[in-house]
């Protein structure tokens, strides 16, 4: 237990520090020379930086106080100490560190610049830390009021875009929205995963032989639930298993046609998969033999 702990520390550490380094070549290397923008308390620091100068790594840290505060009434203690140590360790790098700049092209700072810190941010809150506050404040809104998370940060960007365009230009805001739709979408990446899992069931009086052909012709574990179906005009039926399992997307089609093939008629409903820990069986085989190495 000591040796996981010990291993799950250091790879926390290793993996904030890495998104840290993302999120600050992010800022550096890509928006700051380019006044361009972010969303959240990031595009705050870089907005008011752009006006009047203030150096944005204190920017940074004066404007995730307030959050950081908040969070102490909305989120563990461990995570408010980790975004601490986190958002300083992104404030110095980002004084301190020198990155060339590596384009001039506006399309390709929105996109590569909004990658690195979407990466980056998505890296930290993945291990449990936060290098931008506007998500503890959609939390806390949540947990007070009942608002949506992805509403709130949604209302605090539209008002801080708004600004923008205002005082800066429209151009800049328009390709700060570019950024900033860039920076979520593959901070949602980064914290779900790039393996896109669904799941389905799968309702089927041929289950026992549905069941069979899932485990061997797709190599997954199954889950198997008692149920019974009938009810209503048709009266209750016999009992009979409901299959659960979650597959790759990739494999869904091959699903489809195994359970075609048993009962053109079952039942069947998938849904979204965001992660998977654990229970997932996969078999590795050797080609040349045919046989199975192992599970995992």
């Amino acid at each position: 237990m000591k040796h996981s702990k010990t291993y799950n520390f250091f790879s926390e550490f290793f993996q904030i520090t890495l998104g840290i380094i993302l999120a600050s070549i992010g800022l550096k290397a890509f928006l700051l020379p380019n006044g361009f923008m972010d969303g959240g308390v990031t595009g705050i620091a870089l907005l008011v930086n752009n006006l009047i100068g203030v150096d944005i790594s204190l920017l940074l840290v004066i404007f995730s106080l307030p959050f950081l505060i908040l969070g102490y009434y909305t989120v563990s203690i461990r995570i408010v100490i980790k975004s601490i140590l986190s958002i300083l360790a992104f404030a110095l790098l980002i004084h301190f560190g020198n990155y060339d700049t590596i384009t001039d092209d506006k399309l390709l700072i929105s996109i590569f610049g909004g990658l690195c810190l979407g990466g980056g941010i998505g890296i930290a809150i993945r291990n449990g830390s936060v290098l931008d506050g506007s998500e503890i404040l959609g939390i806390y809104l949540n947990d007070k009021f009942g608002l949506s998370i992805g509403r709130v940060i949604l209302m605090f960007n539209i008002i801080l875009f708004s600004i923008t365009a205002m005082v800066v230009s429209m151009e800049v805001a328009l390709y700060s929205i570019l950024t900033y739709i860039v920076t979520a979408k593959v901070t949602d990446m980064t914290i779900e995963g790039f393996e896109d899992f669904i799941g389905v069931t799968i309702v089927s009086n041929e289950y026992a032989d549905i069941k069979h052909a899932i485990m061997i012709e797709l190599g997954v574990g199954l889950t198997t639930y008692k149920g019974s179906k009938g009810f209503g005009s048709n009266g209750p039926q016999q009992d009979f298993d409901i299959i659960h399992t979650i597959i790759n997307r990739i494999d869904i089609k091959k699903m489809h046609r195994i359970i075609e093939e048993i009962d053109e008629n079952a039942f069947i409903v998938e849904f979204d998969v965001n992660n998977v820990k654990g229970g997932v069986l996969r078999h590795y085989l050797d080609k040349k033999k045919g046989k199975t190495l192992g599970k995992l």
